[in-house]
């Protein structure tokens, strides 16, 4: 009887797999944050059970009513400790010194909506583009970067005085209190759009974009903190045009997504060391019209409460 009671539960089990799915049987699903050009409708949300093949909720989340433009560009995302959603954004093109932020504890409802003024300390600030948020385990803290030109601050190079970016950074603890911006990197050359990577203790890794014109493409920095300093700046690994990079960890390998818009295309790279890669664009889906934005881990019952099941 037990004999038969093993074989007849293991059928059912191999069953339950094929019908509902290696990856959708996961108690753990992947979101993926979004825009749609001209970025005024507002929070814009993929998911996938993979990290490869992702569908669009088909709706925004939380309209923009922060910033001098009121749009909702390059939104980043993470999960706090206690379960929170915190949510950044890009909120104007230029003109303004800061950008926007909410939290939400489900996704569908959210915070009031607050204009965190980073570089009001720097006057002639021409921009604050693309804020990345990132949970700093080790030191119990959020950690906010964005690019940032101050006109003649930094070595022209072949970059315009009003387009030549560097990294900017502050920390927090509650989203009441931050710390004074620092400048966060200075690799030499107009970078933007970077994103923080956590390998393990002590071992970090800065996915960024070379914004300079006979470049405007991504390479990797490594660091010891989530604060850096990050050091030893690649030479790049992807195409002329790219921007955009957002990073996820699938198994023993990390996928890094980005917008190849002169390819008219979103990409995907895997590595495992951050040292060699390999395209694998052909072996994702990623809606049409997704932009820049940020993948993280979470569990399966935050997409069935977005799905309204």
């Amino acid at each position: 009887m037990f004999k038969f009671k093993f074989i007849f539960n293991f059928r059912l089990a191999i069953i339950g797999l094929a019908f509902c799915g290696l990856s959708s049987c996961s108690k753990h699903a992947y979101l993926f944050t979004s825009f749609h050009e001209p970025a005024t409708d507002g929070l814009r949300l993929l998911y996938s059970y993979d990290a490869y093949h992702w569908t669009d909720l088909n709706k925004t989340f939380l309209k923009p009513t922060v910033g001098t433009q009121k749009v909702m560009r390059d939104p980043s995302i993470v999960q706090g400790p206690d379960g929170i959603f915190h949510l950044v954004w890009t909120c104007s093109w230029k003109g303004d010194k800061g950008f926007g932020y909410a939290s939400s504890k489900d996704l569908i409802n959210w915070s009031e909506q607050k204009f965190i003024p980073v570089m009001e300390s720097e006057p002639k600030t021409v921009n604050v583009w693309a804020p990345e948020i990132f949970y700093d385990e080790e030191n119990r803290q959020y950690v906010m970067i964005w690019a940032s030109t101050i006109p003649s601050r930094f070595a022209k190079g072949v970059e315009e005085e009003d387009n030549n970016h560097r990294m900017y950074a502050i920390t927090t603890k509650d989203f009441i209190t931050f710390s004074q911006p620092r400048l966060f990197l200075d690799p030499g050359f107009s970078v933007i759009d970077a994103v923080i990577v956590k390998r393990a203790t002590k071992d970090y890794v800065l996915v960024l974009k070379d914004n300079t014109r006979p470049n405007r493409n991504l390479k990797v920095a490594f660091g010891k903190e989530a604060l850096g300093p990050y050091e030893n700046v690649s030479a790049t690994f992807s195409p002329k045009l790219t921007e955009g990079p957002t990073v996820v960890k699938v198994k023993n390998n990390w996928l890094i997504y980005f917008d190849a818009y002169g390819q008219k295309t979103y990409s995907a790279y895997k590595t495992a060391d951050f040292k060699s890669f390999k395209d694998v664009t052909s072996e994702v889906s990623v809606p049409e019209g997704h932009k820049h934005g940020t993948i993280i881990k979470i569990k399966r019952k935050v997409i069935e409460g977005l799905n309204g099941k």
